[in-house]
């Protein structure tokens, strides 16, 4: 992590907050009944609906990477930019257990989708560390919602 620039960490950190408090209050009624807060800032809506976002924003940051190939590459890696975006808005719905599976798999997805962004040398060296943490942290708070 030495490596990661500081402000992306921070950032890519303070991403996760909405992640583990949707899980936290999923996880826990009496927390969230002691929030106070409106339910769509609670549990898996708030896990699933912060996801879906996240999800359609990773394919923002991929195109970018994309913009610096050329020919093929530019061309295969604009296509697959816009797969992260396109799951959350086709699988991302319905019951909160399968949505939240099929959102999962969208952020295993791309983490497979970072790693070959960085071995076509379009991401940065550091990409992957910062991801993969992030990453891990993402699938266990989304398996709450699976699980219960």
């Amino acid at each position: 992590m030495r490596n990661i620039p500081l402000g992306a960490l921070i950032l890519g950190l303070a991403g996760l907050i909405p992640f583990v408090w949707g899980a936290a209050t999923q996880y826990s009624p009496a927390l969230a009944a002691a929030s106070g807060l409106n339910p769509v800032w609670l549990g898996s809506y708030l896990s699933l609906t912060y996801g879906t976002v996240i999800l359609s924003f990773m394919s923002g940051v991929l195109w970018g990477f994309a913009t610096r190939a050329e020919g093929a590459q530019a061309t295969a890696g604009y296509a697959l930019s816009v797969i992260p975006a396109l799951w959350a808005f086709f699988m991302v719905n319905g019951d909160p257990g399968a949505a939240a599976v099929n959102l999962a798999a969208g952020f295993a997805g791309v983490l497979v989708l970072d790693a070959a962004f960085v071995s076509w040398r379009l991401a940065p060296a550091w990409w992957l560390a910062l991801r993969i943490p992030l990453t891990v942290v993402v699938l266990a708070c989304l398996a709450v919602p699976i699980l219960m």
